[in-house]
């Protein structure tokens, strides 16, 4: 049975309609538009490039915690993946190490997604496996009750499998996916029932849209959206382009920040992107630093033709 892309399309935005987010459980990035790998497995090999992102965010910069033990958040990622043109299929892995003051949030994520020719665009079926860990400095905490059975001692460490499946589909002109993160709901408890927690299901759905202003010009509003079933959250942007070269734009994160998106990509391909972002702080401002900012580093390694037809690619549509 035929489906048209757009009512692909359709279907993935219908998926938004839930609840306001009131938490964060994995971490966020301003630069989404250039993170889909992270954002959702079925991107692996989708754009038909071999290709490596590097991102390190620091949140709230010069926040200081209770008793100068410091803690504002700071996050490093690190992805790679490549399209597997003989297996109609794609591959790819994540490493993002968060550290969020007195916990550290770490994930080793591989990932492969079989693709198919629907319409004018390309449908993607993703999934990803690997290991989740966290780690509790107790060394940073303050307790109330120095005698709390619930205290830990030095710094305790867990380790979990993790999975995750998702959806995306996307054309010269669109594209949009779905993702469910953290499908397992594995458990930490750091050998003590009373701090047992699990890892929350969560959705994250994204999308966006290529417009040419004119020759020069090209316009991409953007959308994602995350939830955990109970709330949820969403950073809606527009980024220009000029002359496939130089971009920046402008992104509002829900109930916290706006954020300013600037940068160039470079190479004779502009096969080198080079990405700075920063948040400035809303709402709240009295509990934490009014900025926070972000690097990217995305490279688009030479397509190897194999010994067969030569591969051109187009630097323009890709995300």
């Amino acid at each position: 049975m035929f489906v048209s892309g757009r009512k692909i399309l359709a279907l993935i935005v219908l998926l938004t309609v839930v609840k306001p987010v009131l938490g964060q459980q994995d971490a966020q990035f301003s630069q989404y538009m250039f993170n889909d790998l992270y954002n959702n497995p079925a991107y692996s090999g989708v754009m038909g490039v071999t290709n490596l992102t590097m991102l390190y965010r620091s949140q709230w910069l010069g926040y200081d915690g209770t008793f100068d033990q410091g803690g504002a958040p700071n996050t490093f990622l690190a992805s790679f993946n490549a399209p597997i043109f003989r297996l109609n299929s794609g591959a790819g892995f994540y490493f993002i190490n968060d550290n969020i003051g007195p916990q550290n949030n770490m994930q080793f994520m591989g990932s492969y997604a079989y693709h198919l020719g629907v319409g004018n665009g390309k449908l993607s079926f993703g999934i990803r496996a690997g290991i989740f860990g966290q780690t509790i400095d107790e060394s940073k905490y303050r307790p109330v009750d120095e005698n709390d059975n619930l205290l830990l001692f030095g710094k305790e460490s867990q380790y979990r499998p993790d999975m995750g499946v998702g959806i995306y589909y996307k054309t010269e002109k669109y594209y949009g996916g779905v993702s469910l993160n953290h499908i397992i709901k594995s458990e930490f408890d750091f050998g003590t029932d009373d701090l047992r927690n699990s890892l929350e299901n969560n959705l994250i759905v994204n999308g966006g849209y290529n417009y040419e202003l004119n020759y020069d010009v090209i316009l991409t509003p953007s959308l994602l959206v995350k939830t955990d079933f109970i709330s949820y959250s969403f950073d809606i942007s527009v980024v220009g382009t000029y002359r496939e070269k130089f971009w920046g734009g402008l992104s509002y994160r829900q109930s916290e920040a706006m954020v300013a998106l600037m940068g160039v990509n470079l190479l004779k391909d502009k096969s080198l992107k080079l990405g700075y972002s920063l948040d400035y702080v809303i709402q709240a401002q009295k509990a934490k630093q009014a900025t926070s900012h972000e690097i990217l580093l995305s490279y688009n390694m030479p397509a190897v033709s194999g010994g067969g037809k030569k591969i051109i690619r187009t630097p323009r549509f890709r995300h």
